[in-house]
């Protein structure tokens, strides 16, 4: 694996990589943060690929313009938390609080992103483990533990020994698609892989998950806009 940048205006970012199975060479643009890699069979020479990345510029400039500008968290910035569109304005509070429409935040307005980061995953992971007990129980089986990162490349994931893995930015999503993604990674609890019968399974966990994968797909990217200074794993 390794980085590359093709000339242009502007310059593109890429990574590369081999795969032993693939048999033609492939871009990819991550709906989650943009990023570009080039995957290449293992007989395609690295000059070969970026020569067609390069043929494949405009395509790539096009597409990586509709990703969504960051935005920096503060007073004032509109955020939908569960399908609920709330605007951070100064509280008086001890702590985070909210209504129907408003997200109070106290304390200086230089520790309002940190304060607000805290608050949302603090609420995610609630959200995510009540989720992910109530599919655990439908199925008769038990995950180990549950832990939240911001992951760039997955919204989730569930290892061969029980342990769950979630993005925290789900509790920006619509519940609907918390409570798919939750479905998901406990399904692999009984299949370790996307076989129909781990689909039968995530569908009898969440009837009619089509529609929320949907909405990552096309959605998903607008998840990572929101920049918070004190953003950590």
């Amino acid at each position: 694996m390794g980085h590359h940048v093709l000339p242009g205006n502007p310059p593109i970012e890429l990574t590369l990589r081999r795969s032993g199975r693939a048999r033609r060479i492939s871009l990819r643009i991550s709906g989650i943060d943009g990023r570009v890699t080039l995957t290449l069979p293992s007989h395609v020479s690295d000059g070969e690929g970026l020569s067609f990345a390069q043929e494949k510029s405009s395509w790539l400039r096009k597409n990586l313009t509709r990703k969504p500008a960051l935005e920096v968290v503060g007073i004032g910035t509109e955020l939908a938390v569960e399908g609920q569109n709330l605007t951070i304005v100064q509280g008086s509070a001890a702590r985070v609080t909210k209504d129907e429409s408003l997200l109070y935040v106290p304390g200086p307005p230089e520790r309002t992103a940190a304060r607000v980061l805290g608050w949302l995953k603090a609420r995610a992971r609630d959200r995510l483990a009540s989720a992910s007990d109530h599919c655990a129980a439908q199925i008769g089986r038990h995950y180990s533990r549950l832990t939240l990162r911001d992951t760039r490349s997955r919204w989730g994931s569930c290892t061969h020994d029980g342990n769950l893995m979630y993005s925290w930015r789900l509790i920006l999503a619509p519940p609907d698609v918390l409570d798919y993604v939750a479905a998901h990674e406990v399904a692999h609890l009984v299949e370790m892989n996307h076989s129909s019968n781990f689909w039968s399974i995530v569908n009898g966990l969440h009837p009619g998950y089509d529609k929320p994968r949907r909405w990552l797909r096309d959605h998903g990217a607008e998840l990572h806009r929101y920049k918070f200074d004190a953003d950590r794993d």
